[in-house]
């Protein structure tokens, strides 16, 4: 009978083995494909512009030269980015446009040339196309193409006419006709075009810091150069540090704030340390009631009581690490070691001085670590909770992606961020070497 049982049993364990063992990857694949359907998997690569995603790509790594003529005035400008900031001055251009008796030619290279006639008309040559011709109208855009024999990198309408190969774009409307020329780097990231330093090498750069020929009578060139550097008009170089200052702070402000109210707190949830039971509830409670509420609602609560700001970010920083270091730092409590605070008590120590040198020390490696943890984490946090409450970094983020053109401003800034975590984890970890487990030379 033992032995049937047993044989029984182990058949019972061996098909419950394997039904996990079958029914876990089924349950997987029925998952995936519920997914593949309920998120239309299929309908988003219909949707994918791939176009878009190059032009967006392009934008990140290089810079691009606008030619803009006004359709209605006749005038030509070219500027870096399309910004204003960016014009070249009057009578100024790139080697590549000639500006002549009303007509502008534009040599994009590789055989493309593109004509802005007096007329308003303009006309673009396309090796192994052919030449396109367009005119606005008050109707309209009028071309020399088919709409109906047109290829997929031409984009024709009614009231606007667009083409993208590989020299370059060419938009016309009936207010304006535009080319974009594209070049690898970012240009005017040092000086802008009104500055004297622009255009020149490093090595003339240094030369001319090390020189006493001054370019600017009013100061040296060394104060000069760093000068332009710091307030460049197009890409904000001060601006953006100080945006990075206040993601940091910030994240400083919030962790250490929260560190600070939860771990009096903690003690008055700790059941070794607070007998009543309805105290530890209470504060538990609150405890989960402020960690179980995401930090970017709080971010929007506070937003909408304290109005914006970088301090508004850091209180919803501080508010939602409150919980989560409450529950941390009672679990701590809970953990430490009751004989050494016996040993100080015995010394006839105040309640106080137990806490301070019986508790305190046990719970320090604990609270340091996470505490330094958050502050990492919430560094990136910060980044996001500035978007809403309009500061740090975040914003400046924001408001690039807003524009939709401003592509290269976002790369800069998202590297930026990522050189930030890169430098508060080093810092985070070297203050946990130094802090918890001792300096090495201390041992």
């Amino acid at each position: 009978m033992n032995t049937i049982a047993l044989k029984a049993e182990a058949d019972q364990i061996f098909t419950r083995k394997r039904l996990t063992n079958f029914g876990l990857p089924a349950v997987v694949l029925a998952y995936l494909a519920y997914i593949f359907f309920a998120f239309d998997i299929p309908g988003l690569a219909e949707r994918a512009r791939m176009d878009n995603a190059r032009t967006l790509v392009a934008d990140s790594y290089s810079y691009k030269t606008h030619v803009t003529r006004d359709n209605r005035s006749g005038a030509v400008t070219v500027s870096i980015e399309g910004e204003r900031k960016g014009n070249y001055p009057e009578g100024q251009t790139p080697a590549w446009v000639t500006v002549n008796d009303g007509t502008t030619l534009i040599d994009l290279g590789d055989g493309h040339l593109v004509n802005f006639h007096a007329d308003g008309g303009m006309d673009y040559t396309i090796p192994d196309f052919g030449l396109i011709t367009a005119r606005p109208t008050t109707g309209g855009v009028e071309t020399n193409l088919d709409p109906a024999a047109v290829p997929d990198w031409i984009n024709l309408s009614k009231n606007r006419l667009a083409i993208t190969t590989g020299a370059g774009r060419v938009s016309v409307t009936r207010n304006r006709t535009e080319v974009f020329r594209y070049f690898p780097g970012w240009e005017l990231f040092f000086f802008t075009l009104d500055s004297p330093f622009h255009g020149r090498s490093p090595l003339d750069l240094a030369g001319l810091a090390l020189s006493s020929d001054r370019v600017e009578p009013a100061r040296s060139n060394l104060s000069a150069i760093v000068d332009d550097f710091w307030n460049n008009a197009m890409w904000r170089h001060g601006d953006v540090a100080w945006a990075l200052f206040e993601t940091i702070l910030m994240a400083f402000l919030g962790t250490m704030g929260a560190a600070m109210v939860a771990l009096p707190m903690a003690f008055m949830a700790a059941k070794n340390f607070t007998p009543v039971l309805t105290v530890r509830f209470g504060i538990r409670r609150l405890f989960d009631f402020v960690r179980g509420v995401d930090g970017l609602i709080w971010t929007i609560i506070l937003s909408r009581a304290f109005g914006p700001g970088p301090m508004t970010g850091a209180l919803a920083i501080l508010v939602t690490d409150t919980g989560s270091f409450g529950k941390m730092f009672s679990e701590a409590l809970e953990n430490v070691d009751g004989k050494q605070i016996e040993g100080v008590q015995s010394t006839g120590a105040k309640p106080l001085q137990r806490y301070r040198f019986g508790v305190i020390p046990q719970i320090t490696p604990v609270l340091l670590s996470q505490v330094l943890y958050y502050l990492e984490s919430n560094t990136r946090s910060a980044t996001i909770i500035g978007a809403i409450t309009g500061g740090g970094i975040g914003l400046l983020l924001t408001q690039a992606i807003i524009t939709q053109k401003d592509w290269e401003e976002v790369t800069y800034y998202i590297v930026l961020v990522i050189l930030m975590v890169m430098m508060m984890d080093w810092l985070s970890g070297l203050l946990r070497r130094r802090l918890i487990r001792g300096d090495e030379s201390g041992h």
